[in-house]
């Protein structure tokens, strides 16, 4: 199979460290591929350098055939690669509707003076984000918070409304960045459906996160990053009985991790 998105010897140093260092990998269509680690083992690093905000010392990214690794975070979202971010970026006095809106802006075709002078097409394709906005908040199951001040929202509502802002960019390729930080274990339940929810409507996921019975349970692959080397690679039962895994990250308990 073809992959959508093909990291090669990828090496970045920051500040006279190395962060990351030779990772190649890829991510086939369709898949959830999670890329765990401790703390500082280079995962958003590699989130940053694939999205196009940290230009690699070496080696390349590709995705759907075409070299990214020199493009600006915008080139890249726009050609189907988005990522979301471990801080929710909403805006709290706007409702939630509004930041949807916002979000939907590269769909919308009628320029400054249609939005002036209110054409009818100009109505028509307000209307038609409107219905997308909405179809996406009853998505994430938010819909009946739409006229709700963003920052009014509870904690696992505004994270649920991040990755209803980042889906709003129609991704081939989402990159989610623990998303199921700080939520409960139900809003952590509730995450796992709604990316699996989305991988059924066709949008392949790569996954940082450190909930491990959430990554043994959600993934198909996963990779392992320790010191910004990749150690481990492979299906969860794999990685999770992995001696070198074990010692890194997972620790004795690794073996109930999909518990």
């Amino acid at each position: 199979m073809t992959a959508l998105l093909e990291v090669a010897g990828v090496t970045v140093r920051i500040g006279g460290l190395t962060a990351l260092s030779d990772l190649t990998f890829a991510v086939r269509p369709g898949e959830i591929l999670s890329l765990i680690g401790p703390n500082g083992a280079g995962k958003t690093t590699a989130f940053n350098a694939i999205t196009g905000y940290i230009r690699p010392r070496a080696g390349t990214v590709r995705f759907a055939g075409e070299d990214v690794t020199a493009a600006a975070p915008e080139r890249i979202a726009a050609l189907g690669l988005v990522r979301s971010f471990q801080r929710t970026a909403i805006f709290d006095t706007c409702t939630v509707a509004e930041n949807m809106l916002m979000a939907l802006h590269l769909r919308g075709h009628e320029g400054l003076l249609g939005a002036i002078l209110r054409w009818p097409a100009q109505r028509r394709e307000e209307a038609r984000l409107r219905d997308e906005a909405m179809a996406l908040l009853d998505f994430v199951g938010l819909s009946a918070r739409a006229d709700t001040a963003a920052g009014a929202l509870a904690y696992g509502e505004q994270r649920r409304l991040g990755i209803a802002l980042a889906a709003a960019a129609a991704p081939r390729l989402l990159l989610l960045d623990e998303p199921a930080a700080g939520l409960n274990p139900s809003e952590t339940v509730a995450c796992m459906a709604l990316i699996r929810q989305l991988r059924e409507r066709g949008t392949t996921i790569l996954l940082v996160e450190h909930d491990m019975a959430m990554v043994m349970n959600l993934s198909d692959r996963i990779l392992v990053l320790n010191q910004g080397r990749l150690i481990a690679e492979g299906p969860p039962d794999a990685v999770r009985r992995n001696p070198e895994v074990i010692r890194a990250y997972l620790g004795s308990g690794a073996t109930h991790a999909a518990a």
